[in-house]
């Protein structure tokens, strides 16, 4: 009988414990998720060598989708206040097949954007390869400053990239554009900037 409620007493404290741990991570993982949020939203906007347009999803039509549309948007913008002279576009080839540093370029092209500035990097699959690729071309064209341009909260972990990779003067801009998606995003970003601090550049 006694075993029997020492085991029972243990129990509710081991219940106690891993409520009081679980509630403990799920308040750290939103609070990190909030600075992550509130520091992207906050831009750090001055002339620039040259802007980093982060890729994303190219529509099935071959345009940008809403959410590269409003990167590409803002990059025009900027470029129209005289922030930056040069234009790197990054990205990936999608699964619908467009390579989107290529519509991307397009894009800007006919907003007015001079095609001989507009650098394109098709192989930024992932911000880690399109933050190498950036200080690589900075290196060639010995440009020492960098403007990068996405979504509130990849900004962090971009800017992280570009830093580890060499690259000191980092401002940054976020995409006018929210969706309901963007709350799951900010919190896995969590976990991707935690890992960005940790791996090798």
């Amino acid at each position: 009988m006694k075993i029997s409620k020492i085991w029972s007493g243990d129990r509710q404290r081991i219940a106690k414990i891993v409520t009081h741990g679980t509630i403990g991570s799920i308040a750290l993982l939103l609070v990190s998720a909030g600075a992550i949020a509130i520091a992207g939203s906050i831009d750090n906007i001055d002339r620039a060598d040259v802007a980093v347009v982060l890729g994303n999803t190219v529509d099935p039509s071959g345009k940008p989708s809403a959410r590269l549309q409003a990167r590409l948007d803002k990059a025009i913008q900027l470029y129209q206040q005289g922030v930056f002279k040069n234009t790197i576009v990054s990205g990936g080839v999608g699964k619908e097949g467009f390579d989107e540093a290529v519509v991307m370029k397009q894009y800007l092209v006919t907003q007015g954007l001079p095609a001989e500035r507009i650098y394109v990097d098709s192989q930024g699959n992932n911000t880690y390869l399109t933050a190498k690729r950036t200080a690589q071309l900075m290196t060639e064209h010995k440009w020492d400053s960098a403007i990068a341009i996405s979504q509130y909260f990849h900004l962090p972990r971009t800017k992280l990239a570009l830093q580890k990779f060499g690259i000191k003067t980092v401002y940054t801009a976020h995409a006018n554009f929210f969706e309901l998606r963007d709350l799951y995003s900010t919190v896995r970003e969590v976990f991707s900037y935690t890992s960005y601090l940790m791996r090798s550049y």
